[in-house]
């Protein structure tokens, strides 16, 4: 049964592409989102029902299908994120342009591959053996290049999507490595059978599934490819920031962190990269001016303070801040989407919507708010008690996490005040205006946005005892200096992000090279080059050496099958057949001239016989290769016949 949860979404896919055409605008839109929203019911079923799945690969290989405690939360939330995302897209994408049946031939491409990525990523959080997994994680990967490629037309867009599905292709490989280790040492994909894995064969396993999680999870090195992946549309965005593509890295730690943790340097190595994305990340989103690619490197920066409570050993704490950060951040992109309408440009500085749509604003502050981590908030608690995982381990660490929640607060504010703030005076009659959200764009911010304040309830003591009841392990208990500390950094970040939206200083060299990740694009993009001339050398040198060895072979043996055996077959060969031939001819004559007491009809027949033979052995020297071919087939046969015929009793 657990498979309908994967195979409905898949074959909505196929459905939408080609019978979309006779929906129109509204019935698209209206089917998109309906089969999504089945997803979540069968989510919802098959969580309360304990449903299960499996399908044997072979005798004794399987793809299983169960529901992890992980996989429950995430087979609910990629739904229940990706159906106001769609209806935004009925709305935002489909209904955009001049060639209206180029139009709607790229919405309903666009609708189906949103749906065949939630049947994908489905897959993945349900998968139960890494076999599985890893089909999964292919066909994640393909839907997220097809979807960021989409307005594919475009320049730049190819070149785009290329970069950021061959970062994570780089990292798929750390999967497969996973695999193979696993199958070595324990003859099978299962996730428990990682247990039965030890020394050397178990840190392989460990160190290609962190490898995996953190290209899709974008940690530091491979974290850039996110600003590649902003060249989708909104709604892709959107759904690849919240609950999808880069949510399946930490889905993958959370759900194996029992296992993984056995190898004593996977806790410092998470806690190292997740920290460190943490607050690369979050100084490259407060110097950046492009809207979406802002928000992409704060998504970098939340999912590394995910990784620091894995490493910390609370796996469901990450889980918690996941839930939080997905609602809010997919309703930030949508509300970058709407701003970028307006004034046709991703450029925060020439935004400033507030006046123009005052409940947009709204909205979007108090996602703004939640990202910043200012209580009472959901995404606050969430991040405390983060904070509170890094202080079990030390304090300088607790320290260093609310430093990145001060960080988060100081982007977050400025991507609040330039997106959605009131503009100058003086700037106010020349700012452009575009057409004004539909009420299915409004309605799904809005819906987001009041998700992300109802999560605020999660303060309420009984909550989260509840929480406490309901999730395996335990809770953090964090200290008051800790949450005391952490909102004074987020009260400061949020005053300097007023300071800096308001001044708007000019960006100095090295302020555009933090916003670009210190570097790190134009770092990967020399290793790529360097790795194409590599491979452009190695090619040149097969061609011209390898391949020059393997020509000059060929031709010696050309050469003396010309030379050397031909002249052996006509001189050496035939002559002996002639002879042999010649040989019986003497003899026959010889015996008939002796006068032989046999009768006087043998001699005769001896000699055609012998001339016979001597005549059929040289046809049999004819140079063509199928004789040779037919003459061994039926050598073969008669051997085999033979070999039959002794056998038999």
């Amino acid at each position: 049964m657990l498979w309908t949860l994967v195979l409905w979404p898949l074959l909505g896919a196929l459905l939408l592409y080609p019978g979309g055409q006779r929906l129109g605008h509204l019935g698209l839109s209206l089917a998109t989102a309906l089969s999504v929203l089945a997803t979540l019911v069968l989510a919802g079923l098959a969580v309360t029902s304990g449903w299960q799945g499996s399908v044997a690969w072979s005798e004794t290989l399987a793809l299983t299908l169960e529901l992890s405690t992980a996989g429950c939360l995430f087979a609910i939330m990629v739904p229940l994120v990706a159906l106001p995302i769609v209806v935004y897209a009925g709305f935002h994408e489909v209904t955009l342009g001049v060639d209206q049946r180029r139009v709607e031939r790229q919405g309903r491409r666009l609708m189906a591959l949103l749906v065949a990525f939630v049947g994908a990523m489905q897959l993945l959080v349900l998968a139960g053996d890494l076999l599985t997994l890893l089909i999964a994680w292919e066909l994640v990967g393909l839907c997220s290049w097809a979807l960021i490629s989409h307005h594919w037309g475009r320049a730049e867009v190819a070149g785009e999507a290329a970069q950021a599905f061959l970062v994570t292709r780089f990292g798929d490989l750390g999967l497969y490595i996973a695999a193979a280790a696993l199958f070595a040492g324990s003859g099978g994909f299962d996730y428990a059978d990682l247990a039965a894995l030890d020394g050397g064969l178990l840190s392989v396993a460990v160190a290609g599934i962190l490898l995996a999680a953190a290209a899709k999870s974008a940690q530091v090195p491979f974290s850039s490819w996110l600003f590649a992946a902003m060249a989708g549309p909104v709604p892709v965005s959107a759904l690849l920031h919240s609950a999808t593509l880069v949510a399946a890295g930490i889905y993958l730690l959370a759900r194996l962190q029992p296992a993984l943790s056995a190898v004593d340097w996977f806790a410092p190595l998470v806690i190292g990269l997740g920290l460190t994305t943490a607050l690369v990340g979050g100084v490259a989103g407060v110097f950046q001016n492009h809207a979406k690619k802002l928000l992409a490197a704060s998504t970098s920066a939340q999912y590394g303070l995910m990784w620091v409570a894995v490493g910390a050993g609370f796996p469901m704490v990450a889980l918690l801040h996941f839930v939080a950060h997905a609602f809010l951040k997919a309703g930030l992109f949508l509300s970058a989407g709407i701003a970028e309408r307006q004034v046709g440009s991703y450029r925060l500085q020439e935004m400033r919507q507030g006046r123009r749509l005052p409940g947009i604003a709204l909205a979007t502050g108090a996602m703004s708010l939640a990202l910043a981590g200012m209580v009472p908030l959901g995404a606050a608690w969430s991040k405390e008690r983060i904070a509170a995982a890094a202080g079990q381990e030390a304090i300088w660490l607790a320290l260093l996490v609310a430093l990145a929640g001060g960080v988060s607060a100081l982007y977050a504010t400025r991507f609040q005040l330039l997106a959605y703030g009131w503009p100058p005076r003086h700037a106010r009659s020349g700012l452009p205006q575009g057409p004004r959200p539909s009420l299915a764009e409004g309605g799904a911010l809005v819906t987001l946005s009041g998700v992300t304040l109802l999560l605020s309830l999660v303060w309420w003591p009984e909550a989260q005892a509840w929480l406490a009841e309901a999730l395996p392990g335990r809770l953090p208990e964090g200290k008051p200096w800790e949450l005391i500390v952490s909102l004074t950094l987020v009260v400061l970040g949020i005053a300097a992000g007023f300071v800096m939206a308001r001044r708007q200083p000019r960006s100095s060299a090295w302020q555009e090279r933090a916003a670009d990740w210190f570097g790190l694009p134009a770092l990967i993009q020399a290793v790529v080059r360097g790795s194409l001339i590599l491979g452009r050398c190695l090619a040149r040198f097969d061609d011209r050496i390898v391949d020059a060895g393997l020509r000059g072979t060929t031709r010696l043996a050309q050469w003396l099958a010309r030379r050397l055996l031909s002249r052996f077959d006509d001189r050496v060969v035939d002559a002996g057949l002639h002879g042999t031939a010649r040989l019986a001819q003497w003899l026959a004559r010889r015996h008939a001239r002796e006068g032989e007491t046999l009768s006087e009809g043998v001699p005769g027949l001896m000699t055609r016989l012998s001339e016979w033979g001597g005549y059929w052995a040289r046809q049999a020297q004819s140079g063509q290769t199928h004789h040779y071919y037919a003459g061994i087939a039926i050598g073969l046969t008669l051997f085999l016949i033979i070999l039959v015929l002794g056998a038999l009793p």
